[in-house]
């Protein structure tokens, strides 16, 4: 095996599933380990490298749910079943459940930002037993833009799930508006019990966060996750650098209280 830390290796795409008409995720046949929270570099040659969240993972395979949004994605979603995809890493920091157990947690994702958390949702769907309370909150643009829908059916049975639309529809008969507008609806037991995490937008983020402190939630119990321009993944090319924090290595989860410093 090669030292290289920027040499990927070729992983087996074992299946792909369809989330929107924009969005793929492919499983992948490797024996990376990741934690939650934490991306790979996926490659293909003479099209690009890009960073990519981890949307799930088990033994022996990993999910990565995919956008369609340029010359490397485009053809990413031209695999097949039993193509090959180059990725290296996990790189990055994740989320803190050990933290997070025996404590209220609440996951408010919007649009994509749904994908890094999703092996986190699945763990405690799994390990309700592990936390006192679990409240997910999604938002969506419309209801065609909904990712991981087979996930959401079954979490809804043991979850207390909420999940809005920007622009309802005729064929829409749920929830409407931003996420902001649900967060004072969370009944909260004791702010000290409660963990809360915000992943999206950077804009849904922003607001999502001033309604949790308003509940009271100190920033120390608030976390977030970066998407910025991260290229190399190893603190090497400093694309992801802000002031003297570099996302790739120090994030891309972020307890709110240092997160709040990082203005691009």
């Amino acid at each position: 095996m090669s030292n290289n830390p920027y040499l990927p290796e070729h992983a087996e795409v074992i299946d792909i599933i369809q989330e929107t008409d924009v969005e793929y995720t492919f499983r992948l046949d490797t024996e990376l380990e990741p934690t939650f929270g934490q991306f790979l570099e996926v490659s293909i040659p003479g099209y690009g490298e890009a960073p990519i969240s981890v949307s799930d993972f088990g033994d022996g395979w990993l999910d990565l749910t995919i956008r369609r949004v340029g010359k490397l994605t485009d053809k990413i979603h031209e695999l097949k079943i039993g193509d090959h995809l180059g990725i290296r890493g996990p790189y990055g920091n994740g989320f803190p459940i050990d933290k997070f157990k025996n404590k209220d947690l609440v996951i408010a994702a919007g649009g994509t930002g749904l994908a890094p958390v999703r092996s986190m949702i699945n763990y405690f769907y799994n390990n309700l037993d592990d936390l006192k309370q679990f409240n997910l909150l999604t938002g969506f643009k419309n209801s065609e833009s909904i990712l991981f829908k087979r996930d959401i059916d079954n979490w809804k049975e043991s979850i207390d799930l909420l999940i809005t639309v920007d622009e309802g529809t005729e064929k829409w008969e749920g929830n409407t508006g931003l996420i902001t507008e649900y967060v004072p609806q969370i009944e909260i037991s004791a702010v000290s019990d409660m963990e809360v995490v915000v992943v999206g937008p950077p804009i849904m983020m922003k607001y999502t966060v001033k309604e949790f402190k308003k509940l009271g939630i100190p920033e120390e119990q608030i976390w977030v996750s970066y998407e910025r321009k991260m290229h190399c993944g190893l603190g090497k090319c400093g694309h992801c650098k802000i002031d003297d924090t570099y996302i790739c290595l120090e994030g891309p989860v972020f307890n709110y209280s240092e997160a709040k410093e990082l203005i691009d």
